[in-house]
């Protein structure tokens, strides 16, 4: 088993070395399973469970001060599962795999995916908030009431189009065993986004992707992922024949072209090779493979 495991895109992060850990910890957690989409879970799992990342227990607060949570996954053979728009919900990633093993559907939100997830075993009413997210939230001068037009024109107001570089750390995972991929990715989304906001994490072809040729899943500017559907791109490189490398640096500076915004993806090929590419300032990433 290889699995490719990123931290998100985006300003340097504090802490790095023990991001890396836990990077390292969780691409390891990957590689002793045997079934790639266990593998890709597993890996993610750990991630969430960090909060120095933007998932789970790390993750992004919406303008209503409530925190939800996103995720999606892909196998090789098409097969797929999606969750978003989930509170108190740590580890999205086994949602989206609710949603692929036990429905006929890609993507289920909201309270729905939490009920869902609750009578399928996942683990809600988790508190999803750390000291840093309070203090920050705390922190500001003014927060939208009322309407959804209020919260709309007050994010709008505050962010225009540009994410706060220091929000992209969306998770993602990355397996292939020699015959299947497998590709995830899980994140807390944009930082005061308005209420109800998904990204292009839970969305096939952007926050990630999986097919014959290999798999891809990425972090970033999320509107402009979903707008370029960046993993899409990615895999669609391999499948013209580049390697895994030469597919990631080529779909970001396709997306660059495109949308001026920052990203960054990681790629498996059918010949076993990783492949990571970013124009952000930073992107954590670890690879491992078992014997």
């Amino acid at each position: 088993m290889k699995v490719v495991v990123h931290g998100g895109a985006g300003s340097a992060p504090d802490e790095p070395e023990q991001r890396r850990e836990t990077l390292d910890e969780a691409a390891s957690a990957g590689t002793d399973e045997t079934d790639v989409v266990d593998a890709v879970v597993a890996a993610v799992n750990v991630l969430e469970s960090d909060e120095r990342f933007n998932a789970g227990v790390g993750s992004a607060v919406q303008s209503d001060g409530v925190i939800r949570t996103d995720a999606g996954l892909m196998t090789s053979d098409r097969e797929a599962g999606a969750a978003a728009s989930m509170p108190g919900v740590e580890h999205a990633v086994d949602v989206a795999r609710v949603v692929m093993d036990e429905t006929p559907h890609v993507l289920v939100d909201g309270v729905h995916a939490v009920d869902l997830a609750a009578d399928y075993g996942v683990e809600t009413g988790v508190d999803l908030w750390t000291d840093d997210t309070r203090e920050r939230w705390e922190d500001l001068e003014t927060r939208p009431e009322g309407s959804a037009k209020d919260h709309a024109e007050w994010v709008r107001e505050r962010f225009g189009g540009s994410p706060d570089p220091r929000d992209h750390d969306t998770v993602g995972a990355v397996a292939f065993d020699g015959d299947d991929f497998a590709a995830a990715t899980s994140t807390g989304g944009r930082w005061l986004a308005l209420r109800g906001r998904v990204g292009d994490v839970p969305q096939i072809g952007s926050g990630f992707y999986a097919a014959p040729a290999g798999a891809a899943s990425a972090t970033g500017a999320g509107e402009a992922i979903a707008k370029s559907t960046l993993t899409r791109r990615a895999v669609r490189y391999l499948e013209d024949g580049l390697d895994a490398q030469a597919a990631a640096e080529r779909s970001i500076e396709e997306f660059a072209e495109l949308t001026g915004e920052s990203a960054g993806v990681v790629v498996l090929d059918r010949d076993g090779n990783a492949g990571e590419a970013y124009n952000s300032e930073a992107m954590q990433t670890s690879v491992s493979a078992s014997e």
